[in-house]
């Protein structure tokens, strides 16, 4: 097919769930198996300190497609309800009694690319809620409803029907992507396509992927995933995880999840190729948060643990920006970059103006992508938050501040880059402190919105079952359930970790 050029360039967007920065070949991973990512980042630049909004999915990515932080779009935790109604299941059952739009009135990128011509469509996940309804000027629907779950016998929605696929899931969203890519081999204007993965989050047990996958990591040390003896004094209960043969079980499932991944990333490069349309192309792969297997002793993201947690194995994201002949080749480029400077960096790369550009915190880094310098920026640093707890981050120092009551972190990343030493309550350090928290305080005032405030909500890490702030009758929008059965049988309460006599202060007043 003759190549096709358009005044703005066709945009498709990656995703993937739960992958961490360190989960690439191309960024060091000798034991992951990413050839086609690996490709794509020396075709392109891959950016090594690009962080999340939130360390964790729904907020995330509500972050990437509006460029609001989650004090101001309302998503705080992923969201246990509000994806699909039970009763449209083909079974007829689930917990869900409602579909909520969590991000109702609030303008994304692809309505601006939309507005300019683009036609919009995509494949996977979307977990932002009311699954069934298209939003967002997606002409093109093709939606695995939920958050996660099974890799096998999924439900999916397609042109309005909702049915199970018994087919690998990873598959089926990358089928979905060149289906919409087919369909615009004839049509006269620019695409957006966003392919959203549920790889790799969990379930890693064995059948969960396909075997072939598995098995190229049969011989595997995993020693790109540490293993901490007693693990982190936070780590939830729920999480998966294992020592022995059950750990090589689950990292072995998580790589293979990665590598089914690569595989789609390949097969869209060639249907690109194929329709001539690759060179007007911008392709980008990043994920929506990090991911800890090991690290810290954590497995899992910024709620592996209780309190939260904002670890860079679980703020920091891959990114990749690729289009050959308009952007650099086999760059690294070590700029502090946030999912909330995307929306717009890719509106001023397809040179269309977002609405309300102030009200945003992210500003443009597409000068980067044009082989050019960044404008000097007012903070060279990123934030990050997750409810009640925030972050600040520069290139030589970290803070994290837990509403109301901390723990509270300091980290000198330059010495620490493994986030060992906590310096927060060294006195030498307090004035730095003093500077980052005012710092922090300062950013997350001007942006947030104060009835969306995060630190203002009752986010656990557990999910997010209704709309913030007063909209969702407040404390009463996330689930509450925080005790757990341990495994000797006592029932335990996470918040005491954090808490501790504030909490039975308060458990004794009620």
């Amino acid at each position: 097919m003759a190549s096709r050029q358009w005044d703005r360039p066709n945009i498709v967007f990656v995703l993937t769930d739960d992958q961490g920065a360190w989960a690439l070949g191309c960024a060091g991973n000798s034991e992951v198996q990413t050839p086609n990512l690996d490709r794509l980042a020396a075709t392109g630049i891959r950016f090594d300190s690009f962080f999340c909004a939130s360390p964790v999915c729904s907020p995330a990515r509500a972050s990437i497609l509006t460029g609001r932080i989650p004090s101001q779009h309302g998503v705080h935790d992923w969201l246990r309800k509000g994806n699909l109604k039970g009763e449209r299941t083909p079974e007829g059952t689930g917990d869900d009694d409602r579909e909520i739009e969590y991000l109702r009135g609030m303008t994304a990128y692809t309505d601006v690319l939309a507005a300019h011509g683009y036609v919009c469509g995509i494949s996977g996940k979307w977990h932002m809620g009311d699954s069934v309804t298209p939003q967002k000027s997606f002409s093109y629907w093709h939606l695995f409803p939920y958050g996660g779950g099974n890799y096998h016998n999924a439900l999916f929605i397609r042109h309005g029907r909702i049915e199970r696929d018994p087919r690998y899931l990873t598959d089926v969203i990358t089928e979905g992507g060149l289906q919409f890519l087919d369909a615009q081999a004839d049509n006269n204007a620019p695409f957006y396509l966003s392919v959203h993965y549920t790889a790799p989050h969990s379930p890693w047990d064995r059948g969960q992927h396909p075997e072939d996958l598995v098995a190229l990591y049969a011989d595997c040390p995993f020693a790109t995933c540490p293993e901490v003896p007693g693990g982190h004094p936070w780590q939830i209960n729920s999480a998966p995880r294992g020592t022995g043969a059950r750990r090589r079980e689950l990292l072995s499932g998580y790589y293979a999840a990665i590598t089914g991944v690569d595989r789609g990333v390949g097969q869209l490069l060639d249907k690109l190729r194929e329709m001539g349309v690759l060179d007007n192309t911008l392709f980008i792969f990043s994920g929506d948060n990090g991911m800890n297997m090991g690290h810290h002793g954590i497995w899992g993201k910024g709620n592996g643990t209780f309190p939260l947690n904002m670890y860079d194995t679980s703020v920091k994201v891959p990114m990749i920006m690729s289009r050959p002949g308009h952007v650099s080749q086999g760059v690294v480029d070590e700029t502090l970059l946030s999912a909330y400077d995307i929306m717009p960096t890719l509106l001023d790369y397809a040179d269309v103006v977002a609405a309300d550009p102030g009200t945003l915190p992210g500003r443009s880094f597409a000068q980067l992508l044009r082989g050019g310098p960044l404008p000097e920026r007012e903070h060279v640093v990123v934030f990050d938050e997750y409810g009640p707890v925030r972050m600040i981050r520069s290139a030589e120092w970290k803070y994290v501040h837990r509403y109301p009551y901390g723990p509270n972190e300091l980290y000198d990343l330059r010495r620490d880059p493994e986030e060992t030493e906590n310096l927060v309550d060294h006195p030498v350090l307090a004035a730095r402190v003093a500077e980052m928290k005012a710092q922090l305080d300062d950013w997350f005032l001007r942006y947030s919105d104060p009835a969306l405030d995060g630190t203002r909500e009752a986010v656990t890490g557990k999910g997010q079952i209704d709309l913030a702030g007063t909209a969702g009758e407040g404390r009463r929008a996330y689930e509450a359930d925080w005790w757990y059965i341990d495994d000797n049988g006592i029932r335990r309460d996470d918040r005491a970790i954090l808490f501790g006599a504030i909490l039975r202060e308060e458990e004794t007043e009620r």
